[in-house]
């Protein structure tokens, strides 16, 4: 298991969720949702406040696997995020993590309306926790975003 703190991201048209990691990488706290306009100069602030190794962003994948409108939309933001940062970032299939998000506040008793800025922070939080879980059983997940 690599050591340093990796920023999770979901990346939404109106909203950017993020969560990080420990620098062990054992587990993944929320940190904030963003506004998508300000997310990219937020991001950078936090890469270097947290001395990031490593960006993971959701893919959002669609459940039949193939590419959507949303997937473009990753990739493009995680293009931009690895070309102005020098922090890698890493692409990671997102399927089902905002339900899980959802289920999971819904459990704690928390409405949707009034949790769509935690939503997008938990969704962070459970796609970073599932990169982790893989890493430190000795998988890597996703693909790596080279420079444009």
């Amino acid at each position: 298991m690599r050591n340093g703190i990796r920023i999770g991201i979901d990346v939404g048209r109106s909203r950017v969720g993020v969560a990080r990691s420990d620098p062990q990488g054992l587990m993944a706290v929320p940190v904030v949702t963003l506004a998508r306009d300000e997310a990219m100069m937020e991001l950078l602030s936090l890469a270097r406040e947290y001395d990031a190794l490593e960006f993971v962003c959701g893919l959002p994948i669609g459940l039949d696997g193939m590419d959507t409108a949303s997937t473009a939309d990753a990739r493009t933001f995680a293009r931009q995020l690895r070309d102005e940062s020098a922090v890698p970032v890493r692409l990671v299939d997102e399927r089902l993590t905002t339900v899980s998000a959802q289920s999971a506040l819904h459990d704690a008793s928390h409405t949707v309306k009034s949790g769509r800025a935690m939503i997008d922070q938990v969704a962070a939080t459970v796609l970073l926790e599932t990169a982790l879980a893989a890493e430190r059983a000795g998988n890597t997940l996703g693909e790596m975003v080279e420079d444009s």
